[in-house]
Formats: structure tokens, C-alpha cells, sequence
């Protein structure tokens, strides 16, 4: 009998994990938007700073073909398969599974023998994922203990049925099927995360294609017609126990941040946009009395600006709204950062008492309106804080400029280039960006980043620290 030792990028518990080595370096997608006929990569980014390829791509795995629209990757594992009630330790964190949003189709790509230099292991294309799971569009990946779990936005024949969630076995990779046996009313999908510990779910919701595709659409954005609503699922009987309403003028509840904590049961979710007044806002999901809740906790306002420097979809506003598109919540639960992608700035909050978040720090960097530069940029920057990823530690934090680019081209007019900055977070609260650290990507348009032996977004942990 083989002796089945896990994999050292797994832990228990957020604690120890944050005991792990320093990151050294980093995946990042970038997608091309057809402007130059290239396919979307995966880039190879070196995070060491005693390298002397640091602050540079190293590598570049270009895809096979074109129009994927790269957006949302993960693992294939990581410490959930050490959670009790379905372990699988003999499972390794080697492959990322990388979905094309806008063509439906799925990379799985090994990053071994040497992660410097992934290779394409399997490729699934549309017709197979849409037949054998019922979903188009795929977006968000989860690593399971179970299986690997992936949201789409789109059902098979496009716009008519819901989006949801469906699993790929861990060894194979086949399309296992959809993963919901009851939905209530849940239409609507985009992230979803869980307190696995607990046996609950919790999804999102954007809108279906027809809203997002080809641009925001300015008249179902203000006929509330985007997504606005909490589902909250057993996770293990696949149905849907609750669902809450945050207001359908909190236009598109996205990224999903829970406790890292198991016995903590509460978690953070980003609304992009009010119609009532374009501020964005930041909720907190918890339990009382056997209920599910949710309440506001930080409200950020929109900025006054010159209708002659705004796009056309906020010229008639005069003001930037906030944009909040990502949240990251650090592994210790302390710090909760906050892209303004509109704004250009990065927010960080102390959320150790969940209800009561205090900002402790704030940086700004692009945008809508100032467009303001980095120290090493040739001046100006369009785009602004986007994806972001904290270390396992805290102490350093990542984040690109694109969102998706049909909405890059219409708030960035400009035909945004894309580009990679680096924070640096000192322990009590307070944030800086690193004047050395910055990677210009070109024309090239980076999206999510996912960092060597993973990172304060890709883990969930069934022991508590």
C-alpha cells in the first residue's frame, strides 16, 4: 500500500497557514481583446525579490485559440481536501482550471514538472461542458473536498435558463453535471463561496449574458435589473434554504468573502453600484436565530467630476461612482481590502468586529477621472484596482487593472493598457504602494492572480486556528 503524504500547501487552519513560505511567484491571466488577433495567456510573474527576473514575466503560456476572455482561475485542490467528512489527502495543488467566460471553454493546465513553466494538459471544449453540465459561460472556481466546483453565468441554450453551478471530478477532470438538486427562485449566479465546516453555500448574482456581454447596459442598470440578491444553500442536499433581497437598487452583489475561521460564520459581500445615489457598499452576512442576515456596513460615495473628462455612461452624473468589483479578505479575518476600480483606489478596513469596519487605509492609483500614475509609469494610467490578492502572511498585497473588456472600453474609453502593482501592509492596519514594483503588460490586459502555493482567496479550512 502506497504511504500518501498531503501536499505541504495544504493547512488546517488559517493560522498555520499563514506560517507558510513567502510567495516567490504568481500566476496571472491576461485576455487580448481582439484588437491585435492574439489569444489570451497565462503569465508567469516572479515575485522574488533577490531574483534578478523580479517585477517581470517570465513566462508566457499563450492559448490555442482566440476570444476566450480569460477572467476567474484556481486550483484544482488545495486544504479543503484535508476537511473530515470527505478527505482527500493524497490530492496536489499542480493544476489550475481556467475557464473562457466568453467561449464557454476550459483549460486545465499542469503546472508540473517545473511551474515556471506550465503546459496545457486538457483542454474541454463548449459543446461538451454545455452538454454534460447544462451551464455556459463558467466563471468562478472552487477547490472541494469533494469534487472541483465552478459557477457559470449562462445556461446552455444562452439566455433562457439559469445560471448555476456545476463539478469536474479532481483525477479525470470530466464534466461531472450541475451541482443544484432544488433552486427556489435563484436565477441569477456569479460568485459563490461557503462555510464548508457548516454545510452552507452561498452564491451571488451579476446578470445573465444578453446584460454583461457586449457592454453594462445603461437601461436595465437603471430598471434594476442586475443582480441584487443572497442565495444561501445546504451545501451537501444542494438546495436552496434562503434568499435574501439587499434592495434591488444594490445593482450587482458580487465577490463573496467568508471568515477563514471555520467557527465563524459570517462573511463579506461587494455591491458595485446604487442607483439610488452611485455609491458602492460593502455587507455583512450572518446568523441569528437560526436565520441568515445581512447588513450594510460600509457605504463608499461617488467622486464629483467634469462631465468633459467622463465617458459617455456617466457623462450626464457628473460624478465617478466608486465601481467596487473585488474584496479580499486577509486570513487572519482582520483586514478587508476594497477595489474602486472606478475611483482608483484601493481601501483597506479592519473588519475584526465584522459589523463595525474601520478604514485604515487607502491608496490611489488610475481611475476614471484622476487617472494618476505609478512611481516606475510613464505617467498617467487608465483602469484602476481590480483583481486583488493578499499573500498568506498579509504583509503584501497584489491586484491588476481590467475588469472585463467590453466594460474596460466603455468606462476607460481610452482603450486602457494593462498593468500589475504591489502593496505593502504593515501589521496594525495601513497600506502603501511599492514605488519599485510594477509590470506593464502592453495592450495585454492581466485579470486575477493566483499565487505560488496559494493565497488568502484560494483555501477554505475545516480546522480552526
Amino acid at each position: 500500500m502506497p504511504f500518501w503524504k498531503p501536499d505541504p500547501s495544504f493547512y488546517p487552519s488559517p493560522k498555520m497557514a499563514m506560517q507558510a513560505p513567502p510567495e516567490s511567484f504568481g500566476y496571472v491571466v491576461t485576455l487580448n481583446t481582439g484588437r491585435n488577433e492574439r489569444p489570451d495567456a497565462l503569465c508567469v510573474v516572479d515575485l522574488n525579490p533577490q531574483s534578478p527576473t523580479y517585477n517581470q514575466v517570465v513566462n508566457t503560456l499563450e492559448l490555442p485559440y482566440v476570444g476566450d476572455e480569460l477572467h476567474h482561475f484556481g486550483w484544482n485542490a488545495c486544504s479543503s481536501a484535508l476537511c473530515p467528512y470527505a478527505p482527500h489527502p493524497h490530492l496536489e495543488r499542480r493544476y489550475l482550471i481556467i475557464p473562457g467566460i466568453r467561449s464557454s471553454r476550459l483549460y486545465i493546465v499542469d503546472t508540473k514538472p517545473n511551474p515556471l513553466q506550465p503546459h496545457i494538459a486538457k483542454i474541454i471544449e463548449p459543446d461538451e461542458l454545455m452538454a454534460r453540465s447544462g451551464y455556459s459561460r463558467p466563471h468562478t472556481i472552487h477547490c472541494g473536498p469533494d469534487a472541483i466546483y465552478i459557477s457559470a453565468l449562462g445556461s446552455a441554450n444562452g439566455d433562457d435558463g439559469p445560471g448555476g453551478i456545476f463539478l469536474l471530478d479532481h483525477f479525470s477532470f470530466d464534466v461531472i453535471g450541475p451541482w443544484e438538486l432544488d433552486r427556489d427562485t435563484q436565477e441569477l449566479a456569479y460568485d459563490f463561496w461557503w462555510h464548508i465546516a457548516d454545510d452552507v453555500l452561498i452564491s451571488s448574482e451579476w446578470a445573465k449574458p444578453p446584460l454583461f456581454e457586449n457592454g453594462l447596459i445603461p437601461e436595465a442598470l437603471l430598471g434594476n435589473k442586475y443582480g441584487h440578491r443572497l442565495h444561501f444553500w445546504n451545501l451537501r442536499k444542494r438546495k436552496n434554504v434562503q434568499t435574501l433581497d439587499l434592495g434591488e437598487e444594490h445593482q450587482m452583489v458580487l465577490e463573496l468573502r467568508p471568515a477563514h475561521d471555520p467557527r465563524k460564520t459570517y462573511g463579506f459581500v461587494g455591491c458595485v453600484i446604487s442607483t439610488a445615489d452611485l455609491s458602492a457598499s460593502i455587507w455583512t452576512w450572518y446568523q441569528d436565530n437560526g436565520q441568515w442576515r445581512v447588513k450594510k456596513i460600509i457605504s463608499i460615495p461617488p467622486q464629483p467630476a467634469d462631465p468633459d473628462i467622463l465617458p459617455p455612461l456617466l457623462k450626464d452624473f457628473k460624478a465617478v461612482p466608486p465601481l467596487v468589483t473585488d474584496i479580499d479578505l486577509s486570513l487572519d479575518d482582520a483586514f478587508l481590502y476594497v477595489s474602486c476600480w472606478g475611483t482608483g483606489e484601493m481601501h483597506q478596513y479592519d473588519v475584526s468586529d465584522p459589523f463595525d469596519a474601520k478604514l485604515t487605509g487607502k491608496v490611489q492609483i488610475g481611475g476614471i477621472a484622476k487617472q494618476t500614475g505609478h512611481p516606475k509609469s510613464n505617467g498617467a494610467l487608465l483602469g484602476g484596482p481590480q483583481m486583488v490578492e493578499i499573500i498568506r502572511d498579509g504583509q503584501r498585497v497584489y491586484f491588476t487593472n481590467s475588469l472585463y473588456s467590453t466594460w474596460d472600453d466603455q468606462f476607460y474609453s481610452d482603450k486602457l493598457t494593462g498593468w500589475m502593482v504591489k502593496l505593502n501592509a504593515a501589521p496594525g492596519g495601513g497600506i502603501e504602494l511599492d514605488p519599485d514594483f510594477f509590470i506593464d503588460f502592453g495592450e495585454t490586459r492581466p485579470h486575477q492572480i493566483r499565487l505560488e502555493g496559494g493565497d488568502a482567496s484560494t483555501d477554505s479550512f475545516c480546522y480552526p486556528s
